[in-house]
């Protein structure tokens, strides 16, 4: 089969990749639509040290596997747990130790024609939800993770630091709690799809320091972190999003002085994404700006790469 190959060093087309074998437990999916997001640019700078195939956000048709899903369309969840730890006991597969993650950690990605996911971490796909929708299952899905893990009020005050992908969701997301979002970026065109939804946004060139009651970093850059603590108020919580490869320099000291909770953010499950996606809560077609057959996948992953860019697809 084709696939996208990171070797470490450079990304590669490989024309005769080895197909991925289903088990008992494992099935084959048929890539629709793959997404290249900020994490597989991070591991082209050296993030997790992968090696292999990247890509973990992705849409398609069950072509081996268990006979109960055996063409059908599916997204699915990115973390491949044990099953037997206390963590896959208590339904956080993505913290398993023993875990690997598509396109991440020790199992290759979605930037192929077919890619081997649990079955368990399959996840059918609603025929009201386009193929163009459902890529943007596993990004969504991280934004409602916040839901899950801090109470928002109604009325509280929450920035999203950052006007990309990631940030348009969490803002989206965020929003349907009947907070006050506020987008703060660098990207005028990527600040104006944001506030089409109608969310507030700002300009980084004309902010003022003011104050949040939460605040969610999602720069993708290790300069985004100074500027989220300063932001949030004494006792408010400040939500970490952007996951790069490069470290962090920061003095964490008003983390202490103002009390901050600081809540780490991953993945989330894919219910709460698919339900909002079946329901036209978020809008997410307006982020995607190309799609680039897998053939020019490296010419896709350069575009990706330039400043200001959105969403850029693979289709297999």
């Amino acid at each position: 089969m084709k696939a996208i190959f990171w070797d470490g060093d450079a990304v590669s087309l490989d024309s005769s990749y080895s197909l991925p074998v289903s088990g008992q437990d494992t099935a084959i999916v048929k890539v629709h639509l793959a997404g290249i997001c900020s994490t597989d640019l991070q591991i082209f700078k050296g993030y997790m040290q992968f090696r292999g195939v990247p890509g973990h956000e992705f849409v398609g048709s069950v072509s081996q596997g268990p006979k109960e899903w055996l063409d059908k369309r599916v997204v699915g969840e990115i973390n491949f747990g044990c099953g037997k730890c206390e963590f896959c006991a208590r339904d956080l597969t993505r913290h398993c130790s023993n875990r690997t993650v598509m396109g991440i950690l020790n199992a290759d990605g979605a930037f192929a024609e077919y890619v081997a996911v649990p079955v368990e971490n399959l996840h059918p796909v609603p025929g009201s939800i386009s193929d163009e929708q459902a890529v943007f299952t596993e990004p969504l899905a991280a934004a409602f993770e916040i839901l899950r893990q801090i109470q928002i009020s109604t009325g509280d005050e929450i920035l999203i630091l950052g006007d990309g992908k990631l940030g348009n969701l969490c803002a989206q997301v965020l929003r349907l709690t009947g907070a006050k979002v506020t987008a703060l970026g660098r990207h005028q065109n990527k600040l104006d799809l944001i506030k089409r939804t109608g969310v507030r946004t700002m300009l980084l060139n004309d902010w003022r320091p003011c104050l949040f009651d939460v605040v969610v970093e999602a720069t993708g850059s290790a300069a985004g972190l100074e500027l989220a603590i300063s932001a949030v108020r004494p006792r408010g919580t400040l939500v970490l999003k952007s996951t790069i490869a490069a470290a962090h320099q920061v003095s964490l000291a008003m983390v202490v002085i103002n009390e901050i909770n600081l809540v780490g953010s991953r993945c989330g499950v894919f219910p709460d994404a698919l339900e909002a996606l079946a329901a036209n809560h978020v809008s997410v077609a307006p982020l995607i700006e190309q799609v680039y057959p897998l053939e020019h996948g490296i010419e896709a992953i350069q575009h990706a790469e330039r400043r200001g860019a959105r969403k850029i697809l693979l289709r297999p």
